[in-house]
């Protein structure tokens, strides 16, 4: 496996993998209809405008043997008073979970910042979403806060994880 920095060809990637992993994932915990409208072209012009953005936002991509994104993860500046850097997305494809593609993603994710300046990050999970919570936990996210989305008129809870000790994330 390879991790490596995206690239504007790898968006249309990204967006399947955005949409198909938001059908997987988040099935009962979002209405169907919201799942159902999700569109790849839709995705691909936000992740295309999120790269292009500011924030100092950046994405990496995760490349199986046969040379296929499987899954990727984002992060950017934020202005937060504990934190300056967020994970902003971490998605694999259903088939690749479990094999250290996350990890390595994380990873990539906190080697960036820290190269850039960036010494702390959080993420934003949903709080139903017990495998996305098992995991920043098991890589060592301490949960920080709370807050309520709404996705298709359904309010979720989401709760933070951060981490102030961004080596303690690197795969080596």
């Amino acid at each position: 496996m390879q991790i490596r920095k995206a690239t504007k060809e790898d968006i249309k990637y990204i967006a399947k993998i955005y949409v198909d992993s938001w059908r997987t994932t988040y099935r009962g915990l979002v209405p169907d209809e919201y799942l159902a409208g999700l569109s790849y072209e839709e995705a691909q012009k936000n992740w295309n405008d999120f790269l292009i953005g500011g924030n100092e936002a950046f994405i990496y991509v995760a490349i199986d043997d046969r040379r296929k994104i499987i899954g990727f993860a984002s992060g950017k500046r934020i202005e937060e008073k504990n934190f300056d850097g967020e994970l902003y997305s971490l998605y694999l494809l259903q088939e690749c979970r479990g094999l250290g593609a996350g990890k390595r993603l994380v990873s990539a994710i906190a080697k960036h910042f820290q190269e850039n300046g960036i010494h702390s990050m959080m993420v934003w999970v949903m709080k139903q979403n017990k495998s996305g919570l098992g995991f920043y936990e098991r890589i060592g996210g301490k949960e920080y806060n709370h807050r309520t989305s709404s996705f298709g008129g359904t309010e979720v809870r989401d709760v933070s994880y951060g981490w102030h000790d961004l080596p303690a994330l690197y795969v080596k």
